[in-house]
């Protein structure tokens, strides 16, 4: 009798997971959006509701039934059964925390995830966080938060369980490395402001003067606060460039463009989308390419993702740049979000990404023209391997 009961309790939530489409459709008010009639080609709509209706009349519990989280469940389930774990379904507290982390200020560790090979990992920590001071790195994987495995979890419910009020402890659990070591930290949440730029002037024995210009995050700043660092650098009349995108999770596409153009001369194709048509969309450097002829290397590693790495693949088919570090993370999905009138939103990928030359980025990344590890002694001694390669690949094309 028990094993009857579970099983009509899986089969309620599936139904719902599908019946959740019907209710989804009409919140939708998009111009390309189907018919019903359209969106449930091929389902039956009939036993959904003969499921709905017998499991809603014979529950054991109905005041349990709560038609709201219901509702919620069913959208939240329908979304996820995609499988893409970058198409989410908010309910109006969870569209609301999402709204706070694009601010780009909120609370918490200061961490950036995503999923790939079907776990979630560590994309990159924020510098100068509490991620960061722990110890947290990319690539790792996270295995539990607050001893509660999240294996089942999608990377928004992951990422509300890492969330929470400054001042607060939250406890990361990670695999770490092909030996998947397993490594704990307590971690005390703080508010959390994400960095844009950064500028350093090094000089070289051969008194060279090289700019590397590091760039944290495309957020909705990011153009004037790297116009400022990029001025200052040309000021000093800089002899060659360090492009740092390592750690580097992403963000807004029109900001990437923008600083593409300070590289690429004007009309250089900085990347192409595809949508679900296989149309294409492309996009063009605008310029003011003040950057472009000075010699320049990047910096990437597992932690450049998205945007970022975007900004990569540009140079590297546009200007054969040396792309120095490890193999970026691999994302290149883009996500439209929809804000429904309950407060609500839907986060759906409706684009891929691809270099300018036509390269995929989704699940397979930039992989670096010199490869460098980074390890985690290296970490621990500041001994940074990476850029010493990128400050002697950048001497030699000075000094040719």
């Amino acid at each position: 009798m028990k094993i009857l009961t579970r099983n009509t309790i899986c089969i309620f939530l599936m139904a719902l997971a599908f019946w959740g489409g019907f209710l989804l459709s009409n919140y939708l008010n998009e111009k390309e959006s189907l018919t019903i009639q359209t969106a449930f080609d091929g389902m039956d709509l009939g036993l959904m509701k003969n499921v709905l209706d017998a499991t809603v009349k014979n529950y054991v519990d109905p005041q349990k039934i709560d038609k709201k989280k219901l509702t919620y469940g069913a959208i939240s389930g329908m979304v996820k059964s995609i499988g893409d774990p970058y198409t989410v379904f908010f309910n109006p507290e969870e569209a609301k925390e999402f709204r706070e982390d694009v601010s780009g200020k909120f609370s918490g560790i200061g961490v950036q995830v995503g999923e790939k090979d079907g776990k979630i990992k560590v994309v990159a920590p924020i510098k100068g966080t509490p991620a960061e001071r722990a110890g947290i790195l990319a690539g790792d994987i996270i295995y539990e938060v607050d001893n509660k495995p999240i294996a089942d979890l999608t990377i928004d419910q992951v990422v509300s369980l890492i969330k929470g009020p400054k001042g607060t402890k939250v406890v990361i659990s990670i695999l770490r490395g092909k030996s998947n070591e397993i490594k704990t930290f307590n971690i005390i949440r703080d508010e959390i402001v994400l960095p844009s730029v950064d500028l350093t002037i090094k000089q070289t024995s051969q008194n060279k003067k090289i700019a590397i210009l590091t760039i944290y995050h495309f957020s909705d700043t990011v153009v004037q606060d790297f116009q400022k660092i990029a001025n200052e650098a040309l000021t000093q009349n800089i002899d060659g460039i360090i492009l740092d995108l390592r750690n580097n999770p992403g963000g807004l596409l029109d900001q990437t463009i923008q600083v593409a153009g300070w590289f690429l001369p004007e009309n250089d194709v900085v990347l192409i989308e595809k949508d679900r048509h296989d149309q294409k969309a492309v996009h063009f450097a605008k310029g003011p390419a003040l950057l472009a002829n000075i010699p320049t290397v990047v910096l990437v590693n597992e932690g450049t993702a998205s945007a970022a790495e975007i900004l990569a693949g540009a140079l590297r088919d546009n200007r054969q740049i040396d792309i120095i570090g490890t193999k970026t993370f691999g994302k290149g999905l883009v996500q439209k979000v929809m804000d429904l009138d309950d407060g609500s939103a839907l986060k759906v990928t409706v684009t891929k990404w691809y270099t300018p030359k036509e390269e995929i980025i989704q699940g397979i990344g930039i992989k670096p023209s010199i490869e460098v590890l980074l390890t985690e002694e290296d970490h621990e001694n500041n001994n940074d391997t990476q850029l010493k390669e990128a400050l002697k690949q950048i001497n030699k094309i000075i000094i040719k």
